[in-house]
């Protein structure tokens, strides 16, 4: 089925990031480039659900407990698409010397020592962060590092090339954001994170930028570019960084 405009760019982003029963949406080479802008939207509702859980759970299960309910809740609505990508990332730059050690490594499904440790140390991490917030804050948190974690696919995107020439998800993403869904990306996640934090969005905001930066300057080193496993795991890093800041500025 063919949606208009934007309202199909906006399902195509869902249906590319989450689980949701949009298959049967018509799907062209360059949809997943164009809904790239609307990714910060995908985190919005994936959050908003996330901290709702909170609200519902918190008074009835110990705050440990909710917090793995809402991280739980995160991988299985994405399908594990972040987790997987870290744990190959894992596996691939851990593992590998050469670009195309780690390349052939990335190319295999299996998880590894490293990826295993990978997704064990994000969860870990993610639910000790969670369960360190005041209730007050978990909301407004959780919300903006789903936003600015899709948001880090939009520079990584529009600044480097695939490291794979092989079509793919991620080569269809690697030089394929232009400088306009950059900008209203960025306007729309910064702009949300912005309205939920207020001067306290500033920390997050550098903190996904430097998380992203920095990763860009890893991949384009060791393998010349991106790919799709390596947005994710930028995904996974970005969001943990941004549990970070909270737990710093409580």
């Amino acid at each position: 089925m063919k949606m208009p405009g934007i309202i199909g760019d906006v399902a195509a982003a869902f249906q590319f990031l989450t689980r949701l029963p949009l298959s049967h949406l018509t799907y062209t080479p360059n949809t997943l480039s164009r809904s790239a802008k609307f990714f910060p939207l995908v985190g919005l509702a994936v959050g908003s659900v996330a901290a709702a859980l909170h609200h519902w759970l918190l008074p009835h299960l110990p705050v440990a407990v909710v917090a793995l309910v809402v991280v739980l809740f995160s991988t299985l609505v994405t399908g594990g698409l972040h987790e997987d990508g870290l744990a190959d990332a894992a596996d691939g730059f851990g593992g590998g010397w050469s670009r195309e050690q780690i390349l052939e490594i990335l190319k295999d499904s299996r998880i590894g020592s490293y990826g295993a440790l990978a997704i064990v140390f994000s969860i870990g991490a993610r639910v000790l962060l969670l369960s360190s917030f005041s209730s007050s804050k978990f909301a407004w948190y959780v919300i903006s590092a789903h936003v600015l974690c899709r948001w880090s696919v939009l520079p990584l995107g529009h600044l480097l090339s695939a490291a794979r020439k092989q079509a793919s998800q991620g080569a269809r993403l690697a030089q394929q954001i232009s400088w306009a869904s950059l900008l209203v990306g960025t306007l729309i996640a910064f702009g949300i994170v912005a309205y939920l934090l207020r001067m306290a969005a500033f920390g997050p905001i550098i903190a996904v930028s430097t998380v992203t930066l920095l990763s860009g300057i890893y991949y384009q080193r060791r393998i010349g570019g991106v790919t799709g496993d390596c947005f994710g795991a930028t995904i996974q890093l970005a969001e943990i960084s941004v549990y970070v800041c909270g737990v710093w500025q409580s």
